[in-house]
């Protein structure tokens, strides 16, 4: 149990810190106004706080730095949320300012949060698996290339590629279209293959000539897909960092926020509200050297998605607990708003 005198240098020590990226020393603590204790006594203190984990000693200075120990108790008890109302106003102002898919408002959300935090920010969009179709168009692009676009219940679009059969003819082209939407609207998109392989096989049959070769065709459109969609903001900011120069660490994060599977697996395993994940707490090798911070957004009851910041362990803890809740609660009162107008 820290007494008070601890957790006010302590927090100290922390917020120094985090502003400077620079090792804090007894004297710095002492010069200021609400620190009544001398230079000595914040001595001792720091070396007790060290001796039971909450702070390091650098090599190259005799100031102290946090330890992983030490983040995890000012975030538990320490950091109560904190940011400016201009953030706050501007997140609001952005978000609520026309949007009307849901790529727009979620790839808008990240780049907001990068801009004001500069860290890096992911969004994991809703479970394509768990939407259902609303309706869907295909363009063609050229006489061999087209794409269908899907438009699902929560105001996700996904576009599609797929190759035209040489023959097809655009009567069929638009009885196809008429046939798809006429089936499949208000099917989940993970039963989109079962019911292609049943009932719209026959339609197709029945109606389109050289029916088979077109149906192969479209199958690519609806097989195969990743149902995972993220949305990045600022992935070069870790890099104006100044704890982030080890160009391994620069590779491994990298290499990582290429993997866009394992992003998504590891923002999933999130949980309602805010969560936040130190150094060492968090199970990719690639940011165990960062914080991750995320919170999860919602339409009505459902649960939809995660937006997430990573940045260093010195990340601004109570302005980034702020952001994300404001953000959370804005992206779900614009997925509700958007819902309910489509309905």
């Amino acid at each position: 149990m820290l007494t008070e005198r601890q957790l006010m240098i302590l927090q100290v020590i922390i917020d120094d810190f985090i502003e400077s990226a620079e090792p804090v020393g007894s004297r710095a603590i002492s010069k200021k106004s609400k620190i009544p204790f001398s230079s000595a006594t914040i001595r001792n203190e720091m070396a007790d706080l060290e001796e039971m984990g909450f702070l390091e000693k650098t090599h190259s200075s005799s100031g102290r730095i946090p330890s992983e120990k030490g983040y995890r108790y000012y975030v538990d008890h320490l950091a109560a949320p904190k940011s400016s109302g201009s953030d706050i106003k501007f997140i609001h102002n952005s978000i609520q300012d026309g949007f009307f898919e849901f790529e727009q408002i979620a790839q808008k959300s990240a780049e907001i949060l990068s801009d004001i935090t500069n860290y890096t920010s992911i969004i994991l969009g809703p479970e394509v698996l768990d939407t259902k179709l609303k309706q869907l168009q295909i363009v063609t692009l050229s006489t061999q290339n087209a794409v269908v676009i899907l438009v699902t219940d929560n105001g996700h679009v996904e576009h599609r590629s797929f190759s035209l059969p040489e023959e097809i003819s655009s009567s069929d082209l638009e009885k196809m279209v008429n046939i798809l939407n006429d089936r499949l609207q208000g099917v989940p998109l993970i039963q989109l293959p079962e019911k292609l392989n049943s009932e719209i096989v026959v339609l197709m049959k029945r109606y389109i000539s050289d029916f088979e070769k077109s149906f192969n065709y479209i199958k690519q459109a609806f097989f195969n897909e990743n149902p995972v969609k993220l949305y990045f903001g600022g992935k070069t900011n870790i890099l104006t960092q100044p704890e982030f120069n080890d160009i391994n660490k620069v590779r491994s994060f990298y290499s990582m926020m290429e993997n866009e599977d394992q992003i998504a697996r590891l923002l999933k395993e999130t949980h309602d509200g805010i969560k936040v994940t130190i150094g060492h707490e968090n199970k990719a090798d690639a940011i165990k050297d960062l914080s991750l911070i995320t919170a999860t957004y919602q339409l009505n009851e459902e649960q939809m998605g995660t937006i997430a910041i990573i940045g260093p362990t010195r990340m601004e803890y109570k302005r980034v607990i702020n952001l994300l809740s404001t953000l959370s609660h804005e992206m779900s009162d614009v997925l509700y708003l958007w819902n309910k107008k489509s309905e």
